[in-house]
């Protein structure tokens, strides 16, 4: 089923808090999404609050990464990293657990079909995602990534074909999409610019569905410019 239009704007990013900004005022209500606009953990729950036309409801507080505040570990989040959501007194982390649960507990269309089958697949492909997509192709910098990364983008592709309703992973829009897009966004990039390795050629599947998604200024205005992101990537070289 379609996604009914949610209420979106695009917003003007604001200037992160470093270590000389004082906090919000945290737990008085407000519910806060911390982030960095360069991380692509905390894109993934930028994107499914932009998606669910939660714009109002959630507000962003962009950190500066290399120079953090300490009172992020001090009172938002002992692990000292983003995302993180502050939610009716509380702070849930890890971004796969964020958007499951701003998914079920806000208002705005469903990210998540009703149907057992793709439901199942569904969480298959979450727990890959991590676990083995993104390591592998991290991996791969230091090596071959044409050779290394072939069977991950390979079973992203044939992951694209299981349903065939829709160009997205599970035929409709879903959490799924927004948890592979901010990596694949940048793998894209990357790998093209310093290896010349273009991840769609020969999956057709793959070059459609990032077409797709790119359609989406829910998407596109939480993404990260590609200088940003090569130069960054080649750390891992």
């Amino acid at each position: 089923m379609a996604l009914s239009p949610p209420k979106f704007f695009v917003e003007d990013r604001q200037v992160p808090l470093d270590a000389t900004s004082d906090p919000p005022a945290l737990f008085d209500g407000t519910t806060r999404l911390y982030i960095s606009y360069t991380c692509p953990f905390a894109q993934r729950v930028w994107i499914t609050r932009n998606l669910k036309g939660l714009q109002d409801e959630i507000k962003l507080v962009p950190i500066d990464l290399p120079n953090r505040p300490a009172w992020l570990k001090e009172k938002v989040n002992p692990a000292n990293k983003v995302p993180a959501l502050e939610h009716n007194g509380k702070i849930t982390g890890e971004s796969l657990d964020i958007i499951k649960y701003v998914d079920s507990n806000f208002d705005g269309p469903s990210l998540y079909p009703e149907d057992s089958a793709k439901r199942e697949f569904g969480e298959e492909l979450l727990k890959y995602v991590d676990e083995t997509f993104v390591k592998t192709v991290f991996g791969s910098f230091k090596g071959d990534p044409v050779k290394e990364t072939a069977s991950a983008f390979d079973h992203v592709e044939n992951a694209l074909k299981k349903f065939d309703d829709g160009p997205f992973f599970l035929g409709e829009l879903s959490l799924v999409d927004i948890a592979y897009i901010p990596f694949i966004e940048r793998f894209q990039v990357f790998l093209d610019e310093v290896f010349k390795y273009e991840i769609i050629i020969g999956r057709p599947n793959l070059a459609a569905w990032i077409e797709q998604m790119n359609k989406m200024v829910a998407y596109t205005q939480t993404k990260t410019d590609s200088e940003y992101v090569v130069n960054y990537f080649k750390k891992f070289m």
